[in-house]
Protein backbone atom coordinates (compact mmCIF):
# COMPACT_ATOMS: atom_id res chain seq x y z
CA UNK A 1 0.00 0.00 0.00
CA UNK A 2 1.54 3.28 -0.45
CA UNK A 3 2.17 5.35 2.38
CA UNK A 4 0.22 8.42 3.30
CA UNK A 5 1.46 11.90 1.83
CA UNK A 6 3.18 14.44 4.74
CA UNK A 7 -0.42 16.52 4.61
CA UNK A 8 -3.79 15.21 3.92
CA UNK A 9 -5.10 15.87 0.80
CA UNK A 10 -7.83 18.09 -0.12
CA UNK A 11 -9.83 18.78 -2.81
CA UNK A 12 -13.05 17.12 -4.85
CA UNK A 13 -10.07 14.30 -6.13
CA UNK A 14 -8.53 13.55 -2.64
CA UNK A 15 -8.66 9.54 -2.33
CA UNK A 16 -8.04 8.60 -5.85
CA UNK A 17 -4.75 7.22 -6.37
CA UNK A 18 -2.97 7.74 -9.90
CA UNK A 19 0.20 6.00 -11.75
CA UNK A 20 1.59 8.34 -13.88
CA UNK A 21 3.95 7.00 -16.53
CA UNK A 22 4.10 9.53 -19.12
CA UNK A 23 7.41 10.71 -20.19
CA UNK A 24 6.71 14.30 -22.06
CA UNK A 25 3.40 17.20 -21.89
CA UNK A 26 1.73 14.15 -20.94
CA UNK A 27 2.14 14.46 -18.05
CA UNK A 28 -0.03 17.35 -17.75
CA UNK A 29 -2.59 14.88 -17.45
CA UNK A 30 -1.65 13.83 -14.13
CA UNK A 31 -0.72 17.53 -12.59
CA UNK A 32 -4.35 18.80 -13.05
CA UNK A 33 -5.48 15.29 -10.97
CA UNK A 34 -2.87 16.32 -7.99
CA UNK A 35 -3.76 20.21 -8.24
CA UNK A 36 -7.82 18.74 -7.93
CA UNK A 37 -6.06 16.55 -4.61
CA UNK A 38 -5.63 13.33 -6.45
CA UNK A 39 -2.45 11.19 -4.80
CA UNK A 40 -0.47 10.89 -8.04
CA UNK A 41 3.14 9.42 -8.27
CA UNK A 42 5.42 10.09 -11.23
CA UNK A 43 7.34 6.90 -11.99
CA UNK A 44 9.90 7.56 -14.35
CA UNK A 45 12.95 5.31 -16.10
CA UNK A 46 15.84 5.50 -14.05
CA UNK A 47 17.55 7.87 -16.28
CA UNK A 48 14.69 9.97 -15.79
CA UNK A 49 11.66 11.51 -18.05
CA UNK A 50 12.35 13.08 -21.20
CA UNK A 51 10.66 16.26 -19.96
CA UNK A 52 13.42 16.41 -17.77
CA UNK A 53 15.51 17.28 -20.97
CA UNK A 54 13.54 20.03 -22.48
CA UNK A 55 14.14 23.35 -21.53
CA UNK A 56 13.92 26.04 -20.85
CA UNK A 57 16.28 25.47 -17.88
CA UNK A 58 16.61 27.85 -14.75
CA UNK A 59 19.81 29.92 -14.96
CA UNK A 60 20.20 28.19 -18.63
CA UNK A 61 21.76 25.52 -16.77
CA UNK A 62 21.18 21.92 -18.66
CA UNK A 63 20.44 19.53 -15.85
CA UNK A 64 17.72 17.47 -14.96
CA UNK A 65 16.75 19.11 -11.80
CA UNK A 66 16.79 22.34 -13.71
CA UNK A 67 13.89 21.73 -16.46
CA UNK A 68 11.00 24.65 -15.99
CA UNK A 69 8.76 22.43 -18.32
CA UNK A 70 9.43 19.31 -15.71
CA UNK A 71 9.30 21.53 -13.04
CA UNK A 72 5.79 23.00 -14.50
CA UNK A 73 4.11 19.43 -15.45
CA UNK A 74 4.98 17.56 -12.18
CA UNK A 75 3.53 20.21 -9.22
CA UNK A 76 2.05 18.69 -6.99
CA UNK A 77 3.50 14.64 -7.50
CA UNK A 78 5.64 12.42 -5.76
CA UNK A 79 8.05 10.47 -7.57
CA UNK A 80 9.57 7.46 -7.80
CA UNK A 81 12.30 6.03 -10.86
CA UNK A 82 11.86 2.20 -11.88
CA UNK A 83 13.22 0.32 -14.34
CA UNK A 84 10.07 -1.53 -15.77
CA UNK A 85 12.18 -3.88 -18.51
CA UNK A 86 13.88 -4.79 -15.61
CA UNK A 87 13.21 -8.47 -14.03
CA UNK A 88 12.20 -7.02 -10.86
CA UNK A 89 10.12 -3.67 -12.49
CA UNK A 90 7.20 -5.03 -13.32
CA UNK A 91 6.22 -7.30 -10.35
CA UNK A 92 7.24 -3.52 -8.05
CA UNK A 93 5.19 -1.52 -10.31
CA UNK A 94 1.84 -4.25 -9.89
CA UNK A 95 2.30 -4.23 -5.92
CA UNK A 96 1.28 -0.24 -6.75
CA UNK A 97 -1.56 -1.26 -9.08
CA UNK A 98 -3.08 -3.10 -6.36
CA UNK A 99 -3.93 -0.15 -3.82
CA UNK A 100 -4.50 2.25 -7.44
CA UNK A 101 -7.55 3.91 -9.48
CA UNK A 102 -5.91 5.08 -12.18
CA UNK A 103 -2.72 4.64 -14.55
CA UNK A 104 -1.76 7.28 -17.38
CA UNK A 105 0.67 5.91 -19.93
CA UNK A 106 1.86 7.08 -22.89
CA UNK A 107 3.76 4.19 -24.57
CA UNK A 108 3.71 3.04 -28.13
CA UNK A 109 0.50 0.56 -28.37
CA UNK A 110 1.28 -3.16 -27.45
CA UNK A 111 4.23 -2.15 -25.38
CA UNK A 112 2.14 -2.12 -22.13
CA UNK A 113 0.91 -5.40 -22.64
CA UNK A 114 4.72 -6.83 -23.64
CA UNK A 115 5.49 -6.13 -19.89
CA UNK A 116 2.35 -7.79 -19.08
CA UNK A 117 1.14 -4.50 -18.12
CA UNK A 118 -2.02 -3.41 -19.84
CA UNK A 119 -5.60 -3.13 -18.26
CA UNK A 120 -6.33 -7.09 -18.87
CA UNK A 121 -3.39 -8.12 -17.74
CA UNK A 122 -3.71 -5.86 -14.27
CA UNK A 123 -7.08 -6.37 -14.01
CA UNK A 124 -6.49 -9.73 -12.19
CA UNK A 125 -4.73 -7.62 -10.41
CA UNK A 126 -7.02 -4.95 -9.77
CA UNK A 127 -10.69 -5.40 -11.37
CA UNK A 128 -11.40 -1.70 -10.87
CA UNK A 129 -8.05 0.22 -12.04
CA UNK A 130 -8.53 2.44 -15.02
CA UNK A 131 -5.76 2.85 -17.80
CA UNK A 132 -5.46 5.30 -19.72
CA UNK A 133 -3.37 5.56 -22.89
CA UNK A 134 -2.25 8.62 -25.10
CA UNK A 135 -0.44 7.97 -28.18
CA UNK A 136 0.10 10.03 -31.71
CA UNK A 137 -2.52 8.17 -33.77
CA UNK A 138 -4.25 5.85 -30.81
CA UNK A 139 -4.39 2.08 -29.99
CA UNK A 140 -6.06 0.78 -33.28
CA UNK A 141 -5.63 2.14 -36.87
CA UNK A 142 -3.45 2.10 -39.91
CA UNK A 143 -1.33 5.21 -38.14
CA UNK A 144 -1.27 3.10 -34.65
CA UNK A 145 2.02 1.70 -34.69
CA UNK A 146 3.54 5.00 -36.67
CA UNK A 147 5.97 7.60 -34.58
CA UNK A 148 4.65 11.03 -34.10
CA UNK A 149 5.47 13.91 -32.22
CA UNK A 150 3.81 17.13 -31.16
CA UNK A 151 4.82 18.35 -34.79
CA UNK A 152 3.99 15.29 -36.89
CA UNK A 153 0.28 15.75 -34.66
CA UNK A 154 -0.07 18.72 -34.99
CA UNK A 155 0.41 18.28 -39.42
CA UNK A 156 -1.43 15.04 -39.16
CA UNK A 157 -4.73 16.92 -37.47
CA UNK A 158 -4.81 19.74 -39.51
CA UNK A 159 -4.19 22.37 -37.12
CA UNK A 160 -0.37 23.05 -38.30
CA UNK A 161 -1.64 24.11 -42.09
CA UNK A 162 -3.44 27.45 -40.51
CA UNK A 163 -0.38 28.75 -38.53
CA UNK A 164 1.90 30.92 -39.94
CA UNK A 165 2.22 33.62 -42.94
CA UNK A 166 0.22 32.66 -46.64
CA UNK A 167 3.07 32.00 -49.19
CA UNK A 168 5.76 30.58 -46.56
CA UNK A 169 5.75 27.47 -44.59
CA UNK A 170 3.43 26.33 -41.84
CA UNK A 171 4.24 27.60 -38.19
CA UNK A 172 4.05 24.94 -35.21
CA UNK A 173 2.46 27.32 -32.01
CA UNK A 174 4.93 27.12 -29.17
CA UNK A 175 4.99 24.46 -26.45
CA UNK A 176 4.00 20.66 -27.22
CA UNK A 177 0.06 22.11 -28.06
CA UNK A 178 -0.82 19.13 -29.66
CA UNK A 179 0.25 17.52 -26.53
CA UNK A 180 -0.85 19.35 -24.26
CA UNK A 181 -4.67 18.92 -25.82
CA UNK A 182 -4.36 15.74 -26.03
CA UNK A 183 -3.40 15.48 -22.11
CA UNK A 184 -6.08 17.69 -21.07
CA UNK A 185 -8.92 15.49 -22.97
CA UNK A 186 -7.70 12.48 -20.94
CA UNK A 187 -7.78 14.44 -17.69
CA UNK A 188 -11.72 15.25 -18.89
CA UNK A 189 -11.90 11.37 -20.01
CA UNK A 190 -10.32 9.73 -16.74
CA UNK A 191 -12.66 12.18 -14.54
CA UNK A 192 -15.95 10.03 -16.76
CA UNK A 193 -14.04 7.26 -15.98
CA UNK A 194 -13.98 6.97 -12.00
CA UNK A 195 -17.94 8.99 -11.80
CA UNK A 196 -18.99 6.03 -14.30
CA UNK A 197 -17.21 3.44 -12.55
CA UNK A 198 -18.14 5.11 -9.03
CA UNK A 199 -21.84 4.39 -10.51
CA UNK A 200 -21.36 1.01 -11.09
CA UNK A 201 -24.04 -1.54 -8.83
CA UNK A 202 -22.03 -4.74 -7.46
CA UNK A 203 -19.10 -5.86 -8.30
CA UNK A 204 -17.17 -2.69 -10.42
CA UNK A 205 -14.88 -2.83 -13.26
CA UNK A 206 -12.20 -0.23 -15.13
CA UNK A 207 -11.88 0.85 -18.25
CA UNK A 208 -9.41 1.43 -21.20
CA UNK A 209 -9.48 4.88 -22.06
CA UNK A 210 -7.38 5.23 -25.35
CA UNK A 211 -6.79 8.82 -26.02
CA UNK A 212 -5.63 9.92 -30.00
CA UNK A 213 -3.33 13.36 -29.76
CA UNK A 214 -4.21 13.53 -33.75
CA UNK A 215 -8.00 13.43 -32.66
CA UNK A 216 -7.84 15.87 -29.99
CA UNK A 217 -5.64 17.85 -32.34
CA UNK A 218 -8.73 17.83 -35.19
CA UNK A 219 -11.15 18.81 -32.11
CA UNK A 220 -9.22 22.48 -32.69
CA UNK A 221 -10.09 22.88 -35.60
CA UNK A 222 -12.53 25.51 -34.88
CA UNK A 223 -14.89 26.16 -38.45
CA UNK A 224 -12.47 24.93 -40.75
CA UNK A 225 -14.03 21.44 -41.35
CA UNK A 226 -17.54 22.98 -41.88
CA UNK A 227 -16.08 25.84 -44.40
CA UNK A 228 -14.95 22.71 -46.07
CA UNK A 229 -18.78 20.51 -45.90
CA UNK A 230 -20.85 23.94 -46.23
CA UNK A 231 -19.10 26.19 -48.14
CA UNK A 232 -16.85 23.86 -49.89
CA UNK A 233 -13.86 26.47 -49.01
CA UNK A 234 -10.35 25.51 -47.49
CA UNK A 235 -9.73 27.79 -45.09
CA UNK A 236 -5.68 29.42 -44.84
CA UNK A 237 -3.23 30.74 -42.98
CA UNK A 238 -3.44 34.57 -42.34
CA UNK A 239 -0.65 35.47 -40.24
CA UNK A 240 -2.12 37.70 -38.76
CA UNK A 241 -2.90 40.08 -42.12
CA UNK A 242 -5.99 41.88 -42.42
CA UNK A 243 -8.75 38.41 -43.41
CA UNK A 244 -10.73 41.80 -44.93
CA UNK A 245 -9.98 45.62 -44.17
CA UNK A 246 -10.19 46.29 -40.53
CA UNK A 247 -10.06 43.04 -39.02
CA UNK A 248 -6.49 41.81 -38.38
CA UNK A 249 -2.88 42.22 -36.50
CA UNK A 250 -1.76 46.27 -36.08
CA UNK A 251 1.09 47.62 -34.53
CA UNK A 252 1.44 50.00 -32.23
CA UNK A 253 3.29 52.33 -29.62
CA UNK A 254 4.71 48.78 -27.78
CA UNK A 255 3.61 46.09 -29.95
CA UNK A 256 0.45 44.73 -31.38
CA UNK A 257 -3.10 44.84 -31.06
CA UNK A 258 -5.90 42.90 -32.77
CA UNK A 259 -8.87 44.58 -34.24
CA UNK A 260 -11.97 43.50 -35.56
CA UNK A 261 -13.49 46.36 -37.47
CA UNK A 262 -15.29 44.18 -39.52
CA UNK A 263 -16.98 40.84 -39.32
CA UNK A 264 -19.93 39.89 -37.10
CA UNK A 265 -21.96 43.12 -36.75
CA UNK A 266 -19.82 44.80 -39.42
CA UNK A 267 -22.15 47.56 -39.93
CA UNK A 268 -22.01 48.85 -35.62
CA UNK A 269 -18.31 48.36 -35.54
CA UNK A 270 -17.22 50.14 -38.94
CA UNK A 271 -19.39 52.77 -37.85
CA UNK A 272 -17.75 52.77 -34.38
CA UNK A 273 -14.09 52.58 -35.30
CA UNK A 274 -14.75 55.12 -37.85
CA UNK A 275 -15.76 57.18 -35.57
CA UNK A 276 -13.45 56.99 -33.21
CA UNK A 277 -10.56 57.28 -35.67
CA UNK A 278 -12.38 60.90 -37.05
CA UNK A 279 -12.58 61.90 -33.25
CA UNK A 280 -8.90 61.01 -32.82
CA UNK A 281 -7.57 63.13 -35.93
CA UNK A 282 -6.97 61.16 -38.17
CA UNK A 283 -8.30 61.50 -41.74
CA UNK A 284 -11.02 58.46 -41.95
CA UNK A 285 -13.87 60.61 -43.82
CA UNK A 286 -13.37 57.91 -46.67
CA UNK A 287 -14.90 54.93 -44.45
CA UNK A 288 -18.11 57.14 -44.71
CA UNK A 289 -18.66 56.23 -48.18
CA UNK A 290 -21.18 53.23 -49.05
CA UNK A 291 -18.31 50.69 -50.05
CA UNK A 292 -16.80 50.29 -47.08
CA UNK A 293 -19.96 48.42 -46.48
CA UNK A 294 -19.72 46.18 -49.25
CA UNK A 295 -18.19 42.86 -48.29
CA UNK A 296 -16.12 42.02 -51.04
CA UNK A 297 -14.77 45.57 -51.28
CA UNK A 298 -13.40 44.84 -47.91
CA UNK A 299 -11.67 41.62 -48.49
CA UNK A 300 -9.73 43.22 -51.47
CA UNK A 301 -5.92 44.23 -50.97
CA UNK A 302 -7.29 47.96 -52.27
CA UNK A 303 -9.50 48.12 -49.07
CA UNK A 304 -6.64 46.72 -46.80
CA UNK A 305 -4.16 48.62 -48.21
CA UNK A 306 -6.41 52.05 -47.46
CA UNK A 307 -7.16 51.01 -44.23
CA UNK A 308 -3.67 50.51 -42.77
CA UNK A 309 -2.32 53.37 -44.05
CA UNK A 310 -4.80 54.83 -41.95
CA UNK A 311 -5.11 53.42 -38.72
CA UNK A 312 -1.30 52.25 -38.19
CA UNK A 313 -0.38 55.98 -37.99
CA UNK A 314 -3.66 56.53 -35.97
CA UNK A 315 -2.30 53.98 -33.51
CA UNK A 316 1.69 54.78 -33.73
CA UNK A 317 1.63 56.89 -30.71
CA UNK A 318 -1.01 54.78 -28.28
CA UNK A 319 0.10 51.87 -26.19
CA UNK A 320 -1.96 48.32 -26.36
CA UNK A 321 -3.30 49.18 -23.42
CA UNK A 322 -4.40 52.92 -24.62
CA UNK A 323 -6.32 51.29 -27.30
CA UNK A 324 -7.87 48.13 -25.27
CA UNK A 325 -9.43 50.79 -22.60
CA UNK A 326 -10.69 53.05 -25.31
CA UNK A 327 -12.03 50.53 -27.74
CA UNK A 328 -13.49 48.47 -25.11
CA UNK A 329 -15.26 51.90 -23.90
CA UNK A 330 -16.33 52.30 -27.40
CA UNK A 331 -17.75 48.63 -27.86
CA UNK A 332 -15.00 48.18 -30.64
CA UNK A 333 -13.55 44.26 -30.29
CA UNK A 334 -10.13 44.84 -29.95
CA UNK A 335 -7.62 43.47 -27.71
CA UNK A 336 -3.29 43.95 -27.07
CA UNK A 337 -1.35 41.04 -28.37
CA UNK A 338 0.00 40.02 -25.19
CA UNK A 339 3.94 38.58 -24.27
CA UNK A 340 4.75 36.33 -22.12
CA UNK A 341 6.35 39.15 -19.64
CA UNK A 342 2.71 41.01 -20.55
CA UNK A 343 0.39 38.43 -18.70
CA UNK A 344 2.35 38.30 -15.11
CA UNK A 345 1.65 42.24 -14.88
CA UNK A 346 -2.11 41.59 -16.26
CA UNK A 347 -4.22 43.13 -13.90
CA UNK A 348 -7.10 41.20 -14.42
CA UNK A 349 -4.52 37.87 -13.79
CA UNK A 350 -3.05 39.35 -10.71
CA UNK A 351 -6.51 40.39 -9.27
CA UNK A 352 -8.07 36.48 -9.79
CA UNK A 353 -3.93 34.98 -8.39
CA UNK A 354 -4.12 33.19 -11.51
CA UNK A 355 -0.12 32.94 -11.16
CA UNK A 356 0.92 30.53 -8.10
CA UNK A 357 4.39 30.73 -6.61
CA UNK A 358 5.75 27.28 -5.74
CA UNK A 359 9.60 26.44 -4.66
CA UNK A 360 12.07 24.70 -6.41
CA UNK A 361 13.78 22.57 -4.06
CA UNK A 362 16.96 21.56 -5.49
CA UNK A 363 18.21 25.09 -6.44
CA UNK A 364 16.47 27.23 -3.57
CA UNK A 365 14.45 29.23 -6.15
CA UNK A 366 10.71 30.73 -5.88
CA UNK A 367 8.94 29.95 -9.58
CA UNK A 368 5.72 31.40 -10.54
CA UNK A 369 3.97 29.41 -12.64
CA UNK A 370 0.50 29.32 -14.03
CA UNK A 371 -2.33 28.08 -11.52
CA UNK A 372 -5.61 26.54 -12.84
CA UNK A 373 -7.65 28.01 -15.66
CA UNK A 374 -10.47 27.17 -13.17
CA UNK A 375 -11.86 28.19 -9.56
CA UNK A 376 -14.10 26.03 -7.61
CA UNK A 377 -16.12 27.42 -4.92
CA UNK A 378 -16.31 24.73 -2.76
CA UNK A 379 -13.28 22.26 -3.55
CA UNK A 380 -10.86 24.49 -5.01
CA UNK A 381 -7.69 23.87 -6.53
CA UNK A 382 -4.29 23.87 -5.03
CA UNK A 383 -0.32 22.91 -5.37
CA UNK A 384 0.66 20.45 -2.04
CA UNK A 385 4.18 19.99 -3.15
CA UNK A 386 7.00 20.93 -5.92
CA UNK A 387 7.68 18.49 -8.56
CA UNK A 388 9.77 15.71 -7.28
CA UNK A 389 13.69 15.27 -8.03
CA UNK A 390 14.33 12.19 -9.79
CA UNK A 391 14.33 9.55 -7.14
CA UNK A 392 12.73 11.67 -4.23
CA UNK A 393 10.38 9.17 -3.20
CA UNK A 394 11.40 6.21 -4.26
CA UNK A 395 12.24 4.94 -0.87
CA UNK A 396 9.38 6.20 0.97
CA UNK A 397 7.15 4.53 -1.72
CA UNK A 398 9.02 1.19 -1.29
CA UNK A 399 8.69 1.12 1.90
CA UNK A 400 4.52 1.62 2.07
CA UNK A 401 4.68 -1.40 -0.49
CA UNK A 402 5.90 -3.66 2.44
CA UNK A 403 9.53 -3.85 0.46
CA UNK A 404 12.25 -4.60 3.45
CA UNK A 405 15.55 -2.70 3.74
CA UNK A 406 17.55 -5.77 2.03
CA UNK A 407 15.35 -6.15 -0.89
CA UNK A 408 15.72 -2.23 -1.32
CA UNK A 409 19.49 -2.04 -0.96
CA UNK A 410 19.78 -4.93 -3.42
CA UNK A 411 17.18 -2.94 -5.73
CA UNK A 412 19.37 0.10 -5.34
CA UNK A 413 22.42 -1.67 -6.37
CA UNK A 414 21.01 -3.72 -9.10
CA UNK A 415 19.74 -0.24 -10.56
CA UNK A 416 16.38 -1.26 -10.79
CA UNK A 417 15.29 1.80 -8.88
CA UNK A 418 16.98 4.93 -8.58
Amino acid sequence: MLTDLNSPQEGPLAGIRVLDLTGGAEQYCGKLMAQLGAEVVLIEPTQGSASRRDGPFIDDKVHIEHSLQFAYLNQGKRGMALDLTSPQGPEIFKRMVANSDLIIESERPGQMRLLGLDRESLSDINREIIVVSITPFGQTGPYSEYEGGDLITLAMGGLLSLGGYPGLAPTAPYGNQAVLASAQFAAVASLIAIWELEGQAGEREGQHIDVSIQESVAMALENAVQYVDLEKTVRKRTGGEQSQAGTGLFPCKDGMIYLMAAGIGAGRFWQTTTQWLLDGGAPAEEFCQERWHDAKFLASDEAKKIFAEIFIPFAANKTKTELYVEGQRRRIPICPLSTTADLLENEQLVFRGFFATTPHPYTGRNLVMPGAPYQLSASPWHVSRPSPRLGEHTTEILSGLGVQSDLQNMLFRDGVVV
